[in-house]
């Protein structure tokens, strides 16, 4: 029966192709200083006909792990997971210009990322590659080719190049809402600097001009090699939080795109780090005289080590993905002449509009004091009929006298005696109590929120605090910790402790209110909820089960010949 069966077996292994794991591989953002590195001048990508100024991208990394960017697995439910093998032809929806450029790549650049441009639409690979496979996807116009980009591989694409918006379309435009996975590891001074550089104020695609503009004018450009300006390597937590907080803002296109994208995650902007290669002139911007004329019509660029960088992209409603590009210009070199140190994000806080004027109240128009004169002058006439003064004293009074006015009215007073009570709060009593008063300033505006009740310790206060509107717990554990010590370590606290206690005070009351949809935050703002002053009463030193009852038990000291502050200190109720 052995002399019947055929000697050829099929063996699916040997044909089927497994489902491709972007995550499989490393993060292709690690690679890119040994690019730098080794090929700074090396030709690593050469393209014929390509549109000039156009960016040529290798990754699209979506997810941060503390340590890198990454691509996310398909089991986050991520665009860019969403590899699939494709033939010569691939279907988009992109819209605008077409073109068909031919790649060339050299020694040196030999990795699974396919460089690409735009949106493709068909790949064709030339020569002994003709029949490679290889990944594609649609979502981040990226592609792999799994058996890895060697010197001499040559391919031809057809595809599109999207219009690129204008600033003012990018800066009206809206956030778009996708899923993406959750950064980890985020350092507090991403958040912090974000918001200070966004104002509170920009949304959506303006937020994220801001975000760019901020670091490209405050930042330094290094890439950190030999006869470089020192910059470590890296674009993990510790490395951007090095850039944010450290002495001097210094880096590459790394660590500046990536936190940029941290930046605009905490702003509920999607992001995502793009790794490429961009036509840059010597400042390292984008520019459009890097192609040249070929023997025929066509043009040829040149593509080295210096070439890659990495940038950032933002999805806006209607829009699409948008680039952002927040590195410093290449030129823009540490001077130990001026400041080289990261933005203080209490002066990037953007100052209040001028007040509006109310016609109506403007006492410049109502008694005639016109700026003009002549014939053009306002003349008031002295002669003016009776009935001409009641009609205007009457429709001022029904304007002033309806009930939009007097909500308005009655608005304004709750939040200018609020806002009485928290500057009273600061700077009555010893410094002692105005920390106390501004602990008592962040539980109030909890309760206002119609969260967490007036009980426990600080230490819980401030758990359920951080629970309740999803800020970072560390800093108001901090400043519970602080308010225990000022009030129970009967050490001298100077009065500027207490200013600096309530600098952070008033950026968590900021953080917490910025986290709540807009019209709980009205409310909440508006909420008289609580606004008591309690009087403190002289009684008894705490006992020392009290004292550790507060959880700061370390961090006093008590010594026979100092006063105690009494247990009512602690129950003095400043509210607002």
């Amino acid at each position: 029966g052995s002399a019947l069966a055929s000697p050829h077996r099929l063996i699916l292994r040997d044909t089927y192709n497994p489902p491709l794991s972007p995550y499989d591989y490393t993060s292709p953002l690690s690679s890119m200083r040994s690019y730098i590195k080794d090929h700074r001048d090396d030709t690593l990508l050469t393209i014929t006909n390509l549109p000039a100024g156009t960016p040529v991208r290798l990754a699209v990394m979506d997810w941060f792990d503390g340590s890198v960017w990454n691509l996310s697995d398909s089991s986050k439910a991520s665009d860019c997971a969403n590899y699939q093998r494709v033939g010569t032809t691939i279907s988009t929806d992109e819209r605008g210009m077409a073109f068909t450029a031919t790649f060339t790549v050299h020694r040196g650049l030999t990795d699974a990322w396919l460089p690409l441009a735009g949106a493709a639409t068909g790949v064709q690979f030339l020569g002994k590659d003709e029949n490679s496979p290889f990944y594609y996807n649609r979502d981040t116009n990226s592609a792999i080719l799994p058996s890895g980009t060697s010197e001499g591989l040559t391919y031809i694409e057809s595809g599109i190049i999207a219009d690129t918006p204008t600033d003012q379309q990018i800066s009206t435009a809206k956030a778009a809402n996708i899923s993406q996975p959750k950064a980890l590891d985020v350092p507090n001074a991403v958040s912090t600097l974000a918001s200070a550089a966004a104002g509170g104020q920009s949304r959506g695609g303006a937020a994220a001009q801001d975000l760019a503009a901020m670091l490209r004018s405050s930042g330094w450009f290094s890439h950190g090699l030999q006869n470089d300006y020192p910059s470590a390597a890296g674009h993990g937590n510790y490395r951007v939080n090095a850039l944010l907080t450290g002495t001097t803002m210094v880096g590459d296109s790394e660590q500046y795109a990536s936190a940029m994208a941290l930046m605009a995650r905490e702003l509920g902007l999607p992001s995502r780090v793009v790794l490429g290669f961009l036509p840059k002139d010597e400042d390292g911007d984008i520019t459009n005289a890097r192609g040249k004329k070929t023997s025929g019509s066509g043009t040829e660029i040149t593509f080295t080590g210096d070439d890659i960088t990495a940038w950032v992209e933002i999805k806006l409603r209607n829009l699409g993905w948008v680039a952002f590009y927040p590195t410093p210009k290449e030129s823009k070199i540490p001077d130990d002449s001026q400041s080289s140190a990261p933005p203080d994000p209490k002066n990037l806080v953007r100052q209040p509009p001028v007040p509006f004027i109310d016609p109506l109240r403007d006492q410049t128009q109502v008694r005639g004091q016109s700026a003009l004169s002549g014939t053009d002058a306002e003349v008031a006439s002295s002669d003016e009929s009776f009935w001409l003064q009641f009609h205007r004293a009457a429709r001022t009074a029904a304007i002033y006298s309806s009930p939009l006015w007097i909500t308005l009215t009655v608005c304004v007073l709750i939040l200018a005696f609020k806002a009485l009570m928290i500057a009273l709060a600061q700077r009555r009593g010893s410094p002692r109590t105005r920390i106390a008063a501004g602990w008592n300033a962040l539980r109030t505006l909890a309760v206002q929120s119609g969260g967490i009740p007036l009980s426990g310790t600080r230490r819980n206060q401030a758990h359920a605090i951080a629970h309740q509107f999803g800020i970072a717990n560390q800093a108001l554990q901090q400043l519970g910790r602080e308010a225990d010590y000022a009030t129970f370590s009967g050490r001298n606290i100077t009065p500027a402790q207490s200013t600096q206690y309530w600098t952070s005070v008033k950026r968590l009351r900021t953080a917490m209110l910025r986290s709540m949809p807009r019209l709980k935050r009205f409310r909440t703002q508006l909420s008289l909820r609580g606004v008591t002053v309690r009087i403190p009463r002289q009684s008894r030193s705490p006992s020392r089960a009290e004292i550790l009852k507060t959880g700061s038990a370390g961090r006093i000291h008590r010594t026979s010949s100092t006063s105690r502050p009494s247990r009512a200190s602690r129950d003095n109720r400043h509210q607002y």
